[in-house]
């Protein structure tokens, strides 16, 4: 995240794996991207009747879902990709008040009041908002994004690794520090990489300001081990996935998703009956995602129809199985996959997004002079 999302974890694993049918830049949402394209009503600006979504990479879903939104709307969607989620939220701060899209999807709980400081949003309540988790809308009073998905950051194992070695997996921070656990943990540095900052957080939710730097120690002490990135601590590092077991990595646990089981699974040839990795639950933090109608918006009338379509029953549910995320809307039904093989996460940690903002900073640079220099 710069404290950027440089990473998206288990949904760069699935962004990796699809990254022929995803495209790089930008995708036509259903067909032609033409502004000519036959709808309903017009727009306000241009009269186009293409509404552009700007994300991050890790952006993914159906092409029936977006032909079903043109269908039903008029609108075709162009989605344009510009990096992590803290770059393309960059990018959208330069350009404040002449954005380069419509509707901006992407930015998180860790990242939000950067967005919301910087006046990137105009407010809209969307259609079906009361669907929405409580817990989740947190700009509920003045509607400036939409929530529209969750994810955990947790720690997960390497099931034959510790099936070997007869010890019990890890559950909790607490347990990370034992010695049992050892030269075993490897996490994202928490300056460069979302899940290492949601790791760092959920350290400084669990001990507070006055415990979490010893806890820091501790696992310093136990030979945890920082890299730059998700891609390299999971796919290089961790010997639970596939890409660890090619690369014969040796660190048996790895701070990832605890959506990450069920990716392992859904890519295996053939699917095996378990999956390979578990998660430990006692060390999880919870990510929210946002979307918002950016300040500008040559198309406003689309943003506001794409945004009511973003937490609709149909998107929603497509969501899990191609951004390996959680539906926010409590009438959206998981896949199987997920309810078969993913991690329920019953208790959390999280920090309030005003308590993030006053010291992600200098959380980082504290985490930094103890891990990393």
């Amino acid at each position: 995240m710069s404290t950027t999302r440089t990473t998206r974890g288990t949904k760069q694993l699935a962004a990796t794996a699809l990254a022929a049918a995803l495209g790089v830049t930008a995708l036509a949402g259903c067909g032609s991207s033409d502004d000519s394209a036959s709808g309903a009503g017009d727009t306000k600006g241009s009269g186009s009747k293409t509404v552009t979504l700007v994300s991050h990479d890790s952006f993914n879903v159906s092409k029936d879902v977006l032909k079903a939104f043109t269908k039903e709307t008029g609108y075709t969607v162009k989605v344009l990709k510009s990096g992590d989620a803290g770059a393309a939220l960059n990018q959208e701060i330069l350009t404040k008040g002449s954005p380069r899209g419509d509707v901006f999807f992407g930015v998180d709980n860790t990242l939000l009041s950067r967005a919301l400081d910087n006046g990137l949003f105009t407010p809209y309540e969307a259609k079906g908002i009361d669907r929405v988790a409580a817990d989740a809308q947190l700009d509920a009073a003045k509607h400036r994004v939409t929530p529209i998905d969750t994810g955990d950051i947790c720690v997960n194992y390497d099931k034959k690794y510790f099936a070997d070695k007869k010890l019990a997996p890890p559950k909790t921070f607490d347990d990370l520090a034992k010695p049992a656990y050892k030269n075993l943990l490897v996490t994202e540095n928490a300056a460069t990489s979302s899940p290492g900052l949601g790791f760092l957080l959920g350290t400084v939710a669990t001990y507070g300001e006055s415990g979490y730097q010893d806890y820091w120690k501790k696992l310093k002490s136990n030979g945890v081990k920082v890299v730059d990135g998700w891609e390299q601590a999971y796919n290089e590092e961790f010997s639970g996935s596939a890409g660890g077991k090619k690369a014969k990595a040796d660190r048996p646990l790895v701070v990832s998703y605890a959506s990450s089981p069920p990716v392992e699974v859904l890519y295996a040839k053939p699917q095996p009956s378990e999956a390979p990795t578990g998660v430990a639950t006692g060390t999880c933090f919870r990510q929210i995602e946002f979307a918002g109608l950016l300040n500008g918006a040559k198309n406003e009338a689309g943003g506001k129809a794409l945004l009511d379509f973003l937490i609709s029953k149909k998107f929603q549910e497509d969501m899990p199985l191609n951004m390996f995320v959680n539906p926010v809307t409590k009438d959206a039904k998981l896949p199987e996959l997920f309810t078969e093989f993913g991690a329920t996460v019953d208790r959390p940690t999280t920090v309030a997004p005003d308590a993030i903002a006053k010291n992600r900073e200098q959380w980082v640079r504290s985490w930094s002079s103890l891990v990393v220099k």
